[in-house]
């Protein structure tokens, strides 16, 4: 179990595992690294569980690691299992917080793997509806989200626009009306005790995710995947206001690097309390952290 140090000055709800430490594997995830590192001009990196924690003990950081299953889509294996992120998570437990990946069209079969992953040390579950093309108010994902309200963890989502196929032929076969984030409010209405966090800023629909936000208390928001020098006005205006308890920071490492995030946040004129609360203790509280 993770622990928050007195050191710990953030942590970055939103990075990606993309390379086993043991098998060297990357399947899909080195295509797809270069391609998004094109899309965001940013260098392409393939990082292990073990590298995230360098990288992020480095900086005083903890931060929630994941990948995502996909294959129900793409016919591939994800490049890492969740076992071995949990597991070598463990080894990390000052930096790393996994979280969990599932086909969500698995059903009851599903289910019983976010059990089985949960007991075994899963924070939560991560869901990219473009990417796994599902609609996340869909009643035969349920049962996952049953099991994820069984055991208490919680569920992110990715939300709005992607870089995933961006200028790719036909987008790399992405759909992405999946992204809607109003498809999350029927989840936070029938499941009201399950955590839930939109990821990234919601474009083309932020209205809609700020809306799910303030009217469900079960919602939060990650403020992962774009450069906070391009966040919407509203964005910036709610993160101030109203939704300053419910906002996190996240990277989409390695598609961000944390120091760019900052660097760039710097620019949006927070006070220093809801700085703080957007770096380290909105995360902190979701996670059970909080000292």
């Amino acid at each position: 179990m993770s622990r928050l140090g007195d050191d710990i000055v953030a942590i970055d709800f939103h990075t990606h595992v993309q390379r086993s430490a043991r098998t060297g594997t990357t399947g899909a995830a080195e295509d797809n690294a270069e391609a998004m590192a094109a899309y965001f001009r940013t260098e392409a990196r393939t990082p292990t569980v073990h590298d995230l924690a360098d990288t992020y003990r480095a900086q005083n950081m903890m931060c929630v690691a994941f990948t995502i299953d996909a294959g129900w889509k793409t016919g591939e294996e994800p490049s890492v299992t969740s076992d071995e992120i949990i597991e070598l998570a463990a080894e990390h437990s000052d930096v790393v917080i996994p979280f969990a990946t599932v086909d969500p069209h698995g059903g009851r079969r599903a289910a019983r793997e976010v059990r089985r992953l949960a007991e075994k040390g899963a924070r939560g579950v991560k869901f990219h509806p473009s990417a796994q093309e599902f609609s996340p108010d869909d009643r035969a994902v349920y049962p996952v989200y049953e099991a994820i309200a069984e055991t208490g963890i919680i569920a992110l989502f990715h939300s709005g626009h992607t870089g995933a196929g961006a200028g790719t032929r036909g987008g790399g076969g992405i759909r992405l009306k999946y992204g809607n984030p109003m498809l999350v409010d029927d989840v936070a209405v029938d499941f009201p005790d399950i955590p839930i966090v939109l990821a990234h800023p919601s474009f083309p629909w932020q209205d809609e995710a700020l809306s799910v936000a303030l009217h469900k208390p079960n919602v939060h928001i990650d403020l992962s995947g774009w450069s906070p020098k391009y966040f919407p006005a509203n964005l910036v205006q709610y993160a101030r206001t109203l939704l300053k308890d419910k906002m996190l920071f996240g990277t989409d490492y390695p598609v961000l690097t944390a120091e760019r995030w900052l660097r760039d946040f710097e620019g949006l004129g927070f006070d220093e309390d809801v700085r703080r609360r957007i770096l380290r203790d909105n995360a902190a509280r979701l996670l059970g952290l909080a000292e």
